[in-house]
């Protein structure tokens, strides 16, 4: 037999509108994956990030390689933990930096996969932006 705790939190789950559903799961992915990415512009335990990196970055802001990479991961962090307290206007900017990288790849001319994947991220955090307004998100 269930615990009165467990069929509260099942009918929780149940009843809870799929806007609300989608919102929150939206969120969450969008604070802990650019902070866990940011983080990782440090460490390069996932991939070594300069490799993703176009020449034109580092001439528009000229920088060595790794050190721009590590600006990179500030504003990833930043944008992750700002989706995580105001999730409106995060969203709008992971969008945007989104669109950066997208830009990034297809001016170093590989990697189109990746940017590829990065505009259904960006599609993603624009959904994440709609459902941010109105009652959907008033109860986050």
């Amino acid at each position: 037999m269930k615990s009165a705790s467990a069929v509260r939190a099942q009918h929780v789950y149940t009843t809870m509108p799929a806007a609300r559903q989608a919102f929150l799961v939206l969120r969450t992915v969008f604070t802990v994956a650019p902070i866990l990415f940011g983080l990782d512009k440090f460490t390069n335990i996932l991939t070594q990030w300069t490799v993703y990196l176009a020449p034109q970055a580092t001439a528009v802001v000229p920088l060595p390689p790794q050190t721009f990479m590590y600006v990179v991961g500030v504003v990833e962090i930043i944008a992750g933990v700002v989706v995580a307290v105001r999730p409106k206007l995060g969203s709008l900017l992971v969008a945007a930096w989104l669109v950066g990288i997208i830009i990034n790849l297809l001016l170093l001319g590989s990697f189109y996969d990746v940017a590829l994947r990065d505009f259904g991220l960006l599609v993603g955090a624009l959904a994440l932006n709609r459902l941010s307004t109105g009652t959907t998100a008033a109860a986050a």
